[in-house]
């Protein structure tokens, strides 16, 4: 056995508090039971920290994390079986700066965030670039809280953005009046339900206010979880005129360019390392629809 008392991938802010909340909880005797411990952080030092356990959880717990809240100057989030005790909030406040403009947006435990800040400050630039020589509208698969979606909405007309997660789009559309944004329409939604709903296979009550005639789009946006898309979604997407492309998982983007390929042409690359001292990377490529030359 190796005991392990420091963690240097993760931020500075977390890396400090680990052995702080490791001796509190300790000292208190809340570990009986406890089977993970989540940490979400800002820039600025704020933390939310939720504390995963097998038993549920009783008033003498929520006085006990109220003391180690106020003690350590976090958050903390008790989860357990269909229960969830908030100390403080459950989210934290991320400012970027995004080629010296501000976005502020307010991240959620428990769902997903970009873990490294000055890295997705880099990412969202590099997408952002040369966006605006491409007219008409976005259309933006997999838009989690809005962190792509948001900057976005500076450089399209509109912008119809899908996510199949509750939270993530609860989230989303908070960030949009967080940052005073109002050309974006969220819609909760999967992939294949989407593309049913735009060809006019199916109607769905979540699209009822949404005109899609109203919409041009031309560029699509896709951030897809690490499995990548499938075959139907990559013909989907070759629709557009111009695609963008984050992955977090290389070798299900090789997979998906070789399909994607076949219509449009690279025209950009970059490498993000948002996880130092790991073997994980995010990759950003940008395509363009092949031109048909005139014989």
């Amino acid at each position: 056995v190796v005991y392990v008392d420091e963690c240097p991938q993760v931020s500075q802010h977390i890396a400090a508090l680990m052995p702080k909340l490791l001796k509190s909880i300790k000292e208190y005797g809340i570990g009986f039971k406890l089977f993970g411990v989540d940490f979400l952080s800002s820039t600025t030092g704020k933390i939310a920290v939720s504390l995963l356990y097998h038993k549920a959880l009783d008033s003498t717990w929520n006085e006990i994390a109220a003391k180690m809240s106020a003690e350590l100057n976090i958050y903390i989030i008790g989860r357990s079986r269909g229960q969830k005790v908030v100390i403080g909030q459950d989210y934290i406040t991320e400012s970027l700066n995004i080629n010296g403009e501000e976005f502020r947006f307010n991240y959620i435990e428990n769902s997903f965030t970009q873990p490294n800040a000055k890295v997705n400050e880099q990412m969202i630039a590099w997408a952002l670039k040369d966006l605006h020589s491409h007219e008409g509208d976005l259309l933006e698969l997999y838009c989690g809280a809005g962190n792509f979606t948001i900057p976005f909405a500076k450089k399209f007309r509109k912008v119809l953005a899908t996510e199949i997660s509750k939270s993530s789009i609860n989230a989303a559309k908070a960030n949009m009046l967080l940052n005073g944004v109002e050309n974006i329409e969220f819609v909760r939604m999967g992939v294949e339900e989407f593309v049913q709903a735009l060809d006019g296979v199916r109607e769905f009550n979540r699209m009822r206010e949404i005109d899609l005639k109203l919409y041009n789009i031309n560029t699509i946006f896709v951030d897809p979880p690490r499995s990548g898309m499938d075959d139907a979604t990559c013909e989907f997407a070759a629709r557009y005129e111009n695609i963008v492309y984050i992955s977090c998982n290389p070798e299900t983007l090789a997979r998906d360019l070789v399909v994607l390929c076949k219509t449009h042409e690279i025209c950009d690359m970059a490498l993000f390392d948002q996880f130092p001292y790991t073997h994980h990377a995010e990759m950003g490529v940008k395509l363009a629809i092949k031109k048909v030359e005139k014989v």
